[in-house]
C-alpha cells in the first residue's frame, strides 16, 4: 500500500498571549492520500484553520508548532523557511477564506498569478503571463486574456475565488488546502466552486483538505472526515459511515442541527446547547462533557483518547461511550 501524500502526527499549536497559553491545536493527526479529499469540520474556534496554517508553515509570532507534518515522506516541521518556501506553493498550495483580502489590490490578477509562477519556475515574463491566462481559462473565467489585466475589485466574489484557485494550481501542486472556499458566496456559486475543485482534483490526482463548518459541503466532496472540537480530534471516519451512524455526541449534534425537508416549517432548528470550551484553561476530562447529553462522571475526570471504532475501516473516536447518544435516541 502506497504511503499517504500528507501525514500529520501529534500536531500541537500553542499561542502565547497576555492572558496565558492558548492550546489551539492539541495532538491532532490525520492522513491524506493522492486523489482523495479529507473534510475537516467543527465550530468556529475548533482549530480547523490553525491546523491548516500549521501544515503550510504559515504561523508567525508568539506561536509554537510541534509534532510531525510530512509531505510525500519529507518532514516539513522545523524546515528552514527558505526550504519550506520552495515547497509551499510548488508542492502544496492553499485557498484562503477571503479572496479579496488575499489578492493584492494594487496589482492585476494576471500579474499576481504570473509572479507566483515565476518565483517557483524562474520563467520569463511572457511565459508566466501565458500561464496566468491559461489558468484563468481553466478555472472557467471568460475572456481570460482580458480579465488577466483587471484588478481584484473588478471581479465578483465567485470570480475572485476562481482566480485564487488558478493561482494555487498554477505551479501544479500535489496537495491543495481549501479553507472555507465557499464562505460568503451564494448557493449557486458555491456549487460551481465545489464542482471546479472536484473536477481539477480528478484530472490532476490532487490530495485535498477541505476545511468547512458546512456538513453539506463535506457530504458532497469528502471521502474521509475529521471532526474537531476544542482543538482536538473528536472523530475520524469515512464520510458514509460518519453520516450513517455518528459515534461522537458532538458529531451527532452537528448532524441534528442541519435543516431537514421532512420537518414542519415552523419547527425550531435543533442546536447544541452551551458554548465551546476555553482553550486557555482546558478541562481535565472531555472538552465536550459540559455540553454532552450522554456525559458521566468519568467524562469530566478523564480525557478520552482516539480509539478504533466500528468495522475497522480506519474509524476512530475520542469518547468514553461512543455511540451512546445515538443508541439512546433510537430507543426513544
Amino acid at each position: 500500500m502506497a504511503a499517504p501524500l500528507l501525514r500529520v502526527r501529534d500536531l500541537r499549536v500553542t499561542f502565547t498571549t497576555p492572558r496565558g497559553t492558548v492550546r489551539a491545536v492539541d495532538s491532532v493527526g490525520f492522513t491524506v492520500e493522492a486523489g482523495r479529499t479529507l473534510g475537516i469540520v467543527g465550530e468556529s474556534g475548533s482549530g480547523k484553520s490553525v491546523t491548516s496554517l500549521a501544515v503550510m508553515g504559515l504561523h508567525r509570532g508568539a506561536v509554537e508548532v510541534a509534532g510531525s507534518v510530512t509531505l510525500d515522506g519529507r518532514e516539513l516541521t522545523g524546515l528552514p523557511e527558505r526550504e519550506l518556501a520552495r515547497v509551499r506553493g510548488r508542492r502544496m498550495a492553499m485557498i484562503f477564506q477571503d479572496p479579496l483580502s488575499s489578492l493584492h489590490p494594487y496589482y492585476t490578477v494576471g500579474e499576481q498569478i504570473a509572479e507566483h509562477h515565476r518565483v517557483h519556475f524562474r520563467s520569463g515574463r511572457r511565459a508566466a503571463r501565458r500561464r496566468a491566462v491559461d489558468m484563468l481559462g481553466e478555472v472557467g473565467i471568460p475572456e481570460p486574456a482580458r480579465r488577466a489585466g483587471e484588478y481584484p475589485h473588478q471581479f465578483s466574489g465567485g470570480m475572485r475565488q476562481r482566480a485564487m484557485i488558478a493561482m494555487a494550481l498554477a505551479c501544479e501542486p500535489d496537495l491543495l488546502i481549501a479553507d472555507e472556499p465557499t464562505t460568503a458566496l451564494d448557493v449557486t456559486v458555491q456549487a460551481q466552486i465545489l464542482e471546479l475543485i472536484a473536477r481539477i482534483q480528478q484530472e490532476r490526482g490532487l490530495g485535498v483538505v477541505m476545511i468547512t463548518h458546512d456538513l453539506g459541503v463535506v457530504a458532497r466532496v469528502a471521502h474521509e472526515v475529521l471532526v474537531m472540537y476544542g482543538g482536538r480530534s473528536a472523530e475520524q471516519a469515512p464520510v458514509d459511515a460518519l453520516f450513517a451512524a455518528p459515534a461522537h455526541p458532538y458529531t451527532r449534534g452537528l448532524l441534528d442541527s442541519l435543516p431537514r425537508l421532512d420537518t414542519a416549517d415552523d419547527a425550531p432548528l435543533p442546536f447544541i446547547p452551551g458554548t465551546p470550551p476555553s482553550l486557555l484553561a482546558p478541562a481535565p476530562g472531555c472538552a465536550f462533557a459540559p455540553r454532552c447529553p450522554a456525559a458521566a462522571d468519568r467524562c469530566t475526570a478523564e480525557r478520552p483518547v482516539l480509539t478504533a471504532y466500528g468495522d475497522g475501516r480506519g474509524r476512530t473516536v475520542a469518547c468514553h461511550f461512543p455511540g451512546a447518544h445515538t443508541a439512546r435516541k433510537a430507543a426513544r
